[in-house]
């Protein structure tokens, strides 16, 4: 099975290795029609320290590392 890669914001890099990225999705309501947009905020393991609030970057799937991440930045 392929790991699940997301496109988001960093909103907080506050703690030691761990962001916060916040991903946005829009799609078609199944009844209405319309485009819904919603989002999500995923807490992501950044071992360098590297990206600040306001970086776009991409995170993928990985084993958890703590109890709220389970998420990895990938270095592009």
């Amino acid at each position: 099975m392929t790991k699940k890669v997301l496109k988001g914001k960093v909103t907080s890099a506050k703690n030691n290795k761990t962001i916060v990225v916040e991903v946005k999705r829009k799609f078609v309501h199944p009844f209405y029609s319309k485009v819904i947009s919603r989002s999500k905020k995923y807490h992501a393991h950044d071992e360098k320290n590297k990206f600040k609030e306001g970086d776009i970057v991409e995170i993928i799937e990985c084993n958890p590392i703590s109890k709220k991440k389970t998420w990895e930045v990938i270095d592009r």
